[in-house]
């Protein structure tokens, strides 16, 4: 009889211990009634101060390794003239080779096509290459944009006036509510991008002779919007 109380009174404490420690929790978190849910957005539009632009050389030829030769000469070839401009990044780009049939399925040759990218800072610099390299690929897109570090910087920057600008949305709403005070339940911040279209979408520039050069072009950039969102939740207190 004494171990079945003991026991009885054991069972009691930790039942009493869980419902304080549940009671505690319950506190602590918010409790779901009297919540508000919104957002706040803040951008800014900036110029933007990076190039990048992809160009190829597409060729055809009877055997995949003539024109394997063909692709990589012109892509080496290429490369050799990015180095004149250390400030421009020059990266191979996609490449891809397919045959060609004729009407009896037959393998009749080979077409290929290799491009390399470029992005910089250098405006100037990255005109004047885009010209030479345009004596012997062919443009396939340039567009404009925002630097990374100069995008992170104006992230950063934001992020704080979002933050600014959804408590002070909070304490709006409070007022407006006729509430005690608010305690933030969630609050997510999110970045977003609104570049401009690219400046070409295709280009084919025709040289009219073999050593004709092709002047350089002056860019306009034109200007980005970053913004950066607060949603969340609060939840009133009375």
């Amino acid at each position: 009889m004494k171990n079945a109380l003991l026991n009885k009174l054991a069972i009691a404490s930790c039942t009493a211990c869980l419902m304080t420690a549940m009671m505690g929790s319950a506190h602590a978190e918010p409790t779901g009634y009297d919540q508000l849910s919104f957002q706040t957005e803040v951008k800014e539009e900036v110029q933007n101060d990076e190039v990048r632009a992809s160009m190829y050389k597409k060729a055809q030829a009877s055997t995949s390794k003539a024109l394997a030769t063909t692709l990589n000469t012109s892509i080496n070839n290429a490369m050799k003239i990015a180095k004149r401009y250390p400030s421009v990044t020059v990266s191979t780009g996609q490449q891809r080779t397919y045959p060609r049939y004729d009407k009896n399925d037959k393998i009749i040759g080979w077409t290929g096509q290799a491009s390399i990218d470029l992005k910089s800072t250098d405006f100037a610099a990255t005109s004047q290459l885009i010209a030479d390299l345009q004596e012997t690929l062919v443009m396939d897109n340039l567009n404009f944009g925002v630097s990374d570090s100069k995008k992170d910087a104006l992230e950063q920057k934001l992020m704080t006036e979002a933050s600014r600008a959804f408590q002070q949305q909070a304490k709006n709403l409070t007022r407006a509510w006729n509430a005690r005070g608010y305690r933030v339940v969630t609050v997510n911040l999110n970045t977003g991008n609104n570049y401009p279209r690219p400046m070409y979408g295709s280009m084919n520039m025709k040289v009219e002779a073999a050593d004709a050069s092709v002047p350089s072009q002056s860019f306009e950039s034109g200007n980005s919007t970053i913004s950066v969102t607060a949603n969340g939740t609060i939840e009133l207190t009375k």
